[in-house]
């Protein structure tokens, strides 16, 4: 649970934006998405070496 102290006088707005922002970073929105569905775990593999590829290659063509 996310506690967010509210200052003497502060905006409300401005006090959620707090909320969003320290939400966000927990990645609490990530992995509610990702254990919604099963994903077989050759799935996930794939998945992590084609993204570790995608990287390489952009790295690769930063040398050049």
């Amino acid at each position: 649970m996310l506690i967010i102290p509210i200052k003497e006088g502060e905006n409300i707005d401005r006090a959620l934006k707090r909320y969003k922002r320290k939400f966000d970073r927990t990645g609490a929105k990530r992995e509610l998405q990702v254990r919604k569905q099963f994903s077989k775990p050759s799935v996930l593999r794939r998945a992590q070496i084609q993204k570790a590829q995608y990287i390489q290659r952009l790295r690769d063509a930063e040398d050049i």
